[in-house]
């Protein structure tokens, strides 16, 4: 009996096969179009980051035409990364200017927001999802084998989760930046309830992502995290902890 496989499956299992991610050269020219600006669709990663907001579902409907078109489910344009390191760059600028930041202090506060809370988190937050993801969540598809996360896709939803993180805490925050300093009800009310919206936003954009995966399952774990991130707002209201405050406080300590 002869057995025919056809080309797409092919190129889905290999790609499948490639641990962690895609495969080198893939990598490699995924960085190396940063460098090359006209050949990144600016206005789709607007697209996405926009829809983050208003229906983060159909972004990820989108990850899944990429797959059928481009073999993998991780981006293999950088648009949005650099659009996101642009807003990342103009929030700093944003709190630098708030805070009377000197220009040292300035790049000091730059260099911990971005090397740690974006890439040292994200990328310890992306291998531990892709982890997770791969070694309990999986199922096996039809053929009786099981196909793997790639880890450029766990980033991909952090970067997803991260980008309206980033603009309640560091661009809409800012706004409020007065109330930071206080620890009257209102105030910690509002203060707080701003990082519990950031953060459980995060976490159900970080759901969307893996709950789009076909082969993985009982993805509702990821939204576990969230009763806690409840009893914390809580107790933090209870106490008088303005987490605002506290953050603050750290960050003059980090760039002190």
């Amino acid at each position: 009996m002869k057995v025919t496989i056809s080309s797409e499956s092919t190129s889905d299992q290999a790609v499948s096969n490639l641990c962690p991610n895609l495969s080198a050269s893939k990598r490699w020219k995924y960085f190396r179009r940063i460098l090359k600006y006209r050949q990144m669709d600016f206005e789709f990663a607007l697209w996405q980051m926009l829809y983050l907001f208003i229906s983060p579902s159909k972004v990820y409907r989108n990850f899944e035409y990429h797959k059928h078109t481009k073999h993998q489910w991780a981006r293999d344009d950088p648009a949005f990364l650099v659009l996101l390191s642009i807003w990342l760059s103009v929030s700093c600028i944003g709190f630098s200017l708030v805070l009377h930041l000197s220009f040292f202090a300035f790049i000091r506060f730059t260099l911990w927001v971005v090397l740690m809370e974006f890439v040292g988190v994200g990328l310890l937050i992306a291998t531990l999802l892709w982890f997770i993801s791969n070694k309990y969540l999986r199922t096996r598809n039809a053929e009786g084998t099981k196909q793997l996360v790639e880890w450029g896709y766990s980033f991909d939803v952090h970067l997803n989760a991260f980008f309206p993180l980033l603009v309640i805490l560091h661009v809409i925050q800012l706004f409020f930046v007065k109330f930071l300093d206080h620890h009257h009800g209102f105030t910690i009310l509002l203060c707080n309830t701003l990082w519990l919206i950031a953060f459980i936003y995060y976490g159900y954009i970080t759901f969307l992502g893996y709950s789009a995966l076909p082969f993985l399952r009982k993805t509702v774990v990821l939204l576990y995290p969230v009763p806690l991130l409840l009893i914390l707002y809580i107790l933090a209201f209870v106490y008088s902890c303005n987490i605002g405050h506290e953050v603050l406080d750290f960050y003059k300590h980090v760039i002190r």
